[in-house]
């Protein structure tokens, strides 16, 4: 049994949907190999059972042998061992190569989300990637799984074209001369079918966006009276999507008829000289019954061709949309080298903000988005002048893992509880424990359980809830310097004071930015910088900047209203 996923996928080529569809064949290239390999002996099987049976009434029911007849019936079973275990084979390798094929694309395409981070949400909706990881990634696995089928079917129709070339030559012509024809016949299809295909792929993305953003503003919606209005507009634009869906399916059953009617003529045709030239003594009964059997098998390699064409389309459709998100590039992209000693200091040069290594430094803002802007610097989610222990931040290697910024819009992932908040490459007991008890959550993984499973973004949880997991698992990463962006504004006074005395303990060596107007939190920092228009314009200890700056107090005091209950 193969493990899948592949431990790495690799580097895909997505310079064009084709291109990725040959890179995706070559990554598994000796399982696509050998899954044509057996489509080709499965199907050949087939194709030469005809043969043998007119073989078998000539030589054997005709001239009355009866050697000759269980000869050629030994033959024939052997065709059907063959064919089945052939067949079986054929099967599971065909399983495979579309399981290897979808979790791959799975692979590169989570790869990409994760180093796009938050450009990703700017340039391409939720909703696109949530069609990608679900009916793209199924179309892209049958284009890998039709190969084996469709190898088969090429070779089959070779085969019995050059049998019936060599037991009559105006027969053989006729199948050789069809089926272009009825590839050809199909072609003009194939366009209509591939565009429709696409804009109906188009809107479901764009609906999947919007019934997202619907049941994350759920509540929001009914508070204010908008539950009717969105829902009618999403109504709308699902008719827009059933519609898109009708005329897709429209081009789809005409290549589906084609599939059928154009193969059914050919095997009409041959049928009907067939029987011509048995009844002129051109050709022996054995012959006639072989040809009409060949007839009657073309049916099956010729409808494969018209299924490949039409998963090979969607595949074609669904490796555009892979190649899209392939294609973006971060807007900030980590190409920097150097790698500052630490513990290092961080200054924010646009705001004057320094940050000294190893102490709980907290930014009060009068304008929140001012404090949310340093701290998209200071993580470098924007650019701007930052130095890193004298270093430019856009020069520093591994910048995500040494500076983690984590704010209130962060999911929390599904899965196990406390495996879902550990960091990549897990952590200890202790580790968990005492990200768990800084963050005040020890009371909800209790409730629950350690193991219990945690459904898409936290949804089970309260909006306090989910803001202490979030703020266990940025903990428990332990970074070299950690941004917190108003960790406490959903919890209660009391769990506030308890996170904010815990905190600096916590992290204590380590270096840690709170952007925050709490004064419960403020009070514990070891240092405040109050910003106002975006600029560092007081700093110190809470308790002195009260007494020193009147606007830095009318924030603070605004701040402490709204923690009372």
């Amino acid at each position: 049994m193969k493990s899948l996923p592949v431990k790495d996928p690799g580097r895909p080529d997505h310079r064009s949907p084709t291109r990725y569809l040959a890179w995706l064949t070559r990554a598994q290239a000796r399982s696509v190999a050998a899954g044509a390999g057996l489509g080709v002996l499965w199907m050949l099987s087939q194709a030469l059972m005809p043969a043998v049976i007119g073989r078998a009434i000539d030589q054997g029911v005709a001239a009355k042998d009866t050697g000759a007849l269980a000869a050629w019936s030994a033959v024939l079973l052997g065709l059907g061992a063959v064919q089945t275990v052939s067949g079986v084979t054929r099967h599971r390798l065909a399983v495979y190569n579309w399981l290897s094929a979808a979790y791959r694309t799975v692979q590169v395409v989570t790869r990409q989300s994760t180093r796009l981070g938050g450009t990703l949400p700017k340039r391409l909706s939720a909703g696109e990637v949530v069609s990608v990881g679900i009916s793209d990634v199924a179309h892209i696995g049958d284009a890998l799984d039709i190969v084996s089928r469709g190898s088969g079917a090429v070779v089959a129709v070779v085969a019995v074209a050059g049998i019936m070339l060599y037991t009559s030559p105006q027969l053989g012509l006729v199948v050789l001369v069809g089926v272009p024809l009825i590839l050809l016949a199909a072609a003009p299809l194939l366009r209509p079918y591939h565009r429709r295909e696409e804009r109906h792929r188009e809107l479901v993305g764009e609906l999947n966006t919007h019934a997202t953003d619907l049941v994350t503003g759920l509540r929001v919606l009914r508070g204010v009276g908008g539950e009717r209005l969105f829902a009618d507009r999403y109504r709308a634009e699902s008719q827009r999507v059933r519609r898109a869906g009708v005329a897709t399916a429209r081009a789809e059953s005409l290549l589906s008829g084609a599939e059928v009617l154009l193969p059914g003529l050919l095997v009409a045709v041959v049928t009907w000289v067939g029987a011509r030239f048995a009844a002129d003594g051109a050709i022996t009964v054995g012959q006639l019954v072989s040809f009409y059997a060949y007839a009657v098998f073309l049916i099956g390699p010729l409808k494969t061709f018209g299924e490949a064409a039409g998963k090979i389309t969607k595949a074609h459709v669904s490796a555009g949309r892979v190649v899209r998100l392939l294609d973006i590039e971060p807007e900030l992209p980590e190409t920097g080298t150097a790698r500052p000693d630490g513990p290092a200091p961080l200054v924010d040069l646009e705001s004057g903000l320094v940050v000294r290594p190893g102490r709980l430094t907290a930014i009060a803002a009068a304008d929140p988005r001012d404090a949310q802007a340093i701290a998209d610097r200071l993580g470098r989610y924007a650019d701007g002048d930052v130095d890193f222990g004298g270093v430019p931040l856009r020069d520093v290697a591994d910048v995500r893992r040494r500076v983690l910024v984590a704010v209130n819009e962060d999911r929390l992932f599904s899965g196990p509880l406390t495996a879902s908040l550990a960091p990549p490459g897990g952590a200890d007991g202790e580790t968990m424990a005492g990200a768990l008890r800084t963050a005040c959550a020890e009371d909800i993984v209790a409730s629950v359980g350690a193991d219990a499973h945690v459904a898409e973004a936290g949804r089970e949880f309260s909006g306090g809830q989910r803001q202490r997991l979030r703020l266990a698992r940025a903990l428990a990463a332990d970074p070299e310097v950690l941004v917190l962006v108003e960790p406490t504004s959903a919890v209660d006074a009391h769990t506030e004071a308890r996170i904010a005395g815990r905190l600096g303990p916590a992290r204590r060596g380590r270096t840690t930015v709170v952007c925050t107007t709490s004064p419960l939190v403020l009070d514990r920092a070891d240092h405040v910088a109050f910003v106002a228009d975006g600029r560092v314009v007081a700093e110190g200890a809470h308790r002195d900047l009260l007494d020193a700056e009147s606007r830095y107090a009318a924030v603070v005091t605004r701040g402490e209203a709204a923690a009372q209950p």
